[in-house]
């Protein structure tokens, strides 16, 4: 049978990848659709309730429901996104929407963020259903569209329009299950926070004319590019969390290293001196609030000086900060420019945290130990965003989770998130699959 899964998943995984949903960050981007029909074609007729809906035009999500006989019993939800961000072909060795599978290893774009555990969910509800599972608790297998744009039409539309049929009161879902060798033995990541999201868009103006005279004008591009220097250059106070700690001790950092890295006094300059960048940049995401300007719009021809420009900056806030402390920050980075940028919300999101004392984490661990007997749970918060935060915000129990093998390192997961060449081995979707199947039998079952 696990053969059987294997190969299921696998081929699953190939299909999903191939139907190229790219995520532009526009509302008519994605076309999740494509996955959508694909995972409602591979469950129908496996003794699972269907559902499908759409917030837009192709940007549709699929339900699949074992309706639990308790209903006082704690239901469980495996949710995995359907879209993939875009992709640059000419940085990859192999066609990046080819789903190759290659020694092993399904390369292409969404094989570990997170199509891989979208699958590999997939095929967990349907063998339970088709072995005649009805559990206590519900089970849900959620496939949902716009994650990677921040999931306004995808997780959080479907909490707000479809709540009866995507509510539960535990969640699992992506960023987590890696092995790591650390001081305190071998630890099992389970992501249980993440930093808030909070873009902005920064208006700058100035006034136009002939690009052929440019002397004395009030050029709204070069304003802009002292805006965005301003706001690259600002590092606000760093914060140590525990969260942060469990990363410090586990990765291999001489005694030095581990001690500038847990001190707010000393950690930036030790993200500056550290030789693994990989480490670098997590540590400063991990321990301030940080500012990205990531996009600009502005200008309107070559001979013509422009007078608006936007810029879009990808803001990641620590506990407790709010939207008055972004405008705070901003204020403090900007200076005497503050009074002439005006600012809108693109997204508004605080940092979001689980506890760990709960039964479901508990199940998590003892799963983890049938694969890797010595492991106990290391308990991380991601600094990037995943549809958790909707789920913690409705009162949701919500983890980051599956199993990797021993080969997804720590170094490689990070470097394919996003990255070129990203890839996923097939023992990975064997652990995952199994997980899945394990979870749901003890939690719900």
């Amino acid at each position: 049978m696990a053969e059987e899964l294997t190969g299921e998943v696998t081929e699953l995984l190939q299909q999903l990848i191939r139907n190229q949903c790219v995520n532009d960050g526009s509302p008519e981007s994605g076309e999740e659709e494509r996955s959508a029909n694909l995972l409602r074609d591979y469950l129908e007729g496996g003794g699972v309730e269907l559902d499908t809906f759409e917030s837009l035009p192709g940007r549709r999500s699929l339900v699949a429901r074992i309706e639990g006989t308790d209903p006082t019993a704690p239901s469980l939800c495996l949710m995995g996104h359907t879209d993939v961000v875009p992709v640059t072909p000419s940085g990859w060795q192999r066609d990046p929407f080819g789903g190759e599978l290659v020694d092993g290893e399904v390369w292409g774009r969404g094989a570990i963020d997170m199509l891989n555990l979208t699958a590999s969910m997939a095929v967990a509800t349907k063998h339970l259903a088709r072995s005649g599972f009805r559990p206590k608790g519900t089970l849900l297998y959620f496939a949902v569209a716009d994650e990677e744009a921040g999931g306004h039409w995808g997780a959080e539309w479907a909490l707000e329009h479809e709540h009866d049929a995507v509510a539960a009161d535990y969640v699992l879902t992506e960023s987590g299950g890696l092995v790591m060798d650390t001081r305190a033995g071998e630890r099992v990541t389970i992501t249980v926070a993440e930093k808030g999201v909070m873009w902005r868009r920064l208006r700058v103006r100035g006034t136009p004319g002939h690009g052929s005279a440019p002397f004395g004008a009030d050029n709204a591009l070069v304003k802009a590019a002292e805006v965005v220097r301003r706001i690259a250059a600002y590092e606000p106070r760093a914060q140590i969390l525990d969260l942060w700690q469990s990363y410090v001790d586990a990765f291999d950092l001489t005694d030095a290293e581990r001690k500038a890295l847990s001190d707010p006094d000393t950690v930036l300059e030790a993200c500056r001196t550290l030789p693994d960048q990989g480490i670098a940049k997590l540590a400063h995401a991990c321990t301030r609030t940080t500012f990205s300007p990531n996009v600009a719009h502005g200008g309107v021809k070559t001979n013509v000086i422009p007078d608006v420009v936007d810029l879009d900056i990808d803001i990641r806030v620590m506990p407790g900060e709010t939207d008055d402390d972004v405008r705070a920050h901003l204020d403090a980075a900007l200076g005497d420019l503050s009074s002439e940028v005006e600012l809108s919300i693109l997204q508004s999101g605080e940092y979001t945290r689980s506890p760990t004392d709960t039964p479901l984490y508990d199940a998590l661990e003892k799963v983890a130990q049938r694969v890797y007997p010595q492991a106990t749970l290391m308990p991380v918060m991601t600094v990037g965003g995943t549809d958790a935060r909707f789920y913690r915000n409705a009162g949701s129990l919500a983890y980051g989770f599956g199993l990797m093998s021993r080969d997804v390192t720590y170094q490689k997961f990070r470097s394919r998130f996003h990255g070129n060449d990203e890839r996923v081995d097939v023992e990975s979707l064997r652990l995952s699959t199994d997980c899945w199947v394990s979870i749901a039998e003890d939690v719900v079952g």
